[in-house]
């Protein structure tokens, strides 16, 4: 028949081996198994079960049976034959006979299926039993996740793990997403390159802004810090401590301690230089019978301020005040010394006031003692008079 050839040593049928007589005989992709009487094309990826060269034996002539193919006469009925126990059948090794009434059956292995008298694998991939990636091997299948996923009780579905409770390299930090993990810093630190570390936040180098002073970092975390004779108000700034208030001065019983930006400064309570005799706390007069006093102002007032350094300009810093007017009388205000530089300049309100003007930005610590002169004229009376605010500046070493 068609697929076999007559061979004259063995004076048989002989299968005709298709795959190398007929030139290409499977195209593309496809792979040439010859089986008897002809050929299969099937995937390069399939494995094939061969089935042994029949064996050729000399054929007796069997009795006459009067029962049709597949049974045998029992007394005066015909009875199966069960070929699969007889070993009458012709199915491979690798497949196994199952008994019918009048024939019998050559079944696959599982995962194969029969092409022909063939077993060929079945390429379980194709039908997508597998959630992420499906691996094909003769006769069966497996199933693989992708990373971060791991295979579920049947073998075919892809469940999240999770990595967090598996040991991540997280540092600090670790949140579990669907099918991978990321890890996060606590406050003051900052993820590395490398998606795992935390390193220090240098809060400092980021702004000058964070603290008025002086920044300190720490790891996770930052401090400021304010310069001797301030103290931290709040997080970020800095205030002068008032040492005068809480006792941390060393200033004697005869001295008036005064509290400037950063220090205090001590002042002796009787500042009174002759021909001046002290009247009262700060306060000093040149008696008209003295006559030493004939070119001096009359009073001399002590006052004490502080200003920061940088302080914008023009400043208004102090108001000054006259505390006793005679009717009829003209009063006119002027710095009468400490002013070498030209640093302040004195507007006048009205007859009865002024107001001392920083002209200029200056920067501390500095200290001036300015005379400021309230000169009274009264044209009815024919007499003029003045009088001295002496007011001690201190410009502290910091703009606060």
């Amino acid at each position: 028949p068609d697929g076999y050839q007559w061979d004259p040593q063995t004076q048989h049928c002989k299968d005709v081996n298709e795959c190398e007589t007929i030139a290409d005989a499977c195209k593309g992709e496809m792979k040439c198994f010859n089986h008897y009487g002809g050929y299969l094309c099937l995937p390069r990826s399939a494995s094939v079960i061969p089935a042994p060269e029949p064996a050729h034996t000399p054929t007796v002539p069997e009795p006459f049976n009067p029962c049709p193919l597949g049974y045998e006469p029992q007394g005066d009925s015909c009875v199966d034959v069960d070929e699969c126990e007889r070993d009458e059948h012709d199915c491979q090794p690798s497949q196994q006979c199952i008994n019918t009434q009048g024939a019998f059956t050559c079944q696959c292995p599982d995962g194969y299926r029969k092409v022909g008298t063939e077993c060929i694998d079945i390429d379980e991939c194709r039908y997508r039993y597998c959630q992420h990636h499906c691996v094909n091997v003769p006769g069966s299948f497996s199933c693989q996740c992708e990373p971060g996923f791991q295979l579920a009780g049947n073998n075919r579905s892809c469940i999240d793990v999770n990595e967090c409770e598996m040991g991540a390299p997280c540092t600090q930090r670790c949140y579990n997403t669907y099918g991978t993990f990321m890890c996060r810093c606590d406050q003051g630190y900052e993820l590395g390159p490398d998606g795992f570390t935390c390193n220090d936040l240098d809060e400092c180098s980021y702004s000058i802004y964070h603290c008025q002073h002086q920044c300190v970092n720490q790891p996770g975390k930052f401090y400021c810090e304010c310069p001797e004779g301030y103290q931290l108000l709040g997080t970020r700034l800095c205030q002068d401590v008032n040492e005068c208030e809480t006792g941390e001065h060393q200033c004697t019983e005869s001295q008036m301690c005064v509290n400037i930006h950063g220090r205090y400064q001590c002042v002796d309570t009787n500042r009174c230089q002759e021909p001046y005799v002290q009247l009262s706390d700060n306060r000093c007069i040149c008696p008209a019978t003295k006559p030493a006093c004939r070119d001096l102002p009359y009073s001399i007032v002590n006052r004490y301020m502080s200003i920061t350094s940088e302080r914008s300009v023009p400043s208004d810093i102090f108001q000054i005040q006259a505390t006793s007017l005679s009717s009829g009388a003209y009063n006119t205000f002027r710095i009468r010394s400490g002013d070498d530089n030209s640093d302040f300049y004195i507007r006048q309100i009205n007859n009865i006031s002024a107001m001392l003007v920083l002209a200029r930005a200056v920067t501390g610590p500095k200290e001036y003692t300015l005379d400021l002169e309230m000169l009274s004229v009264n044209p009815l009376l024919s007499y003029q008079t003045s009088s001295v605010l002496r007011l001690s500046v201190y410009v502290g070493p910091h703009t606060f």
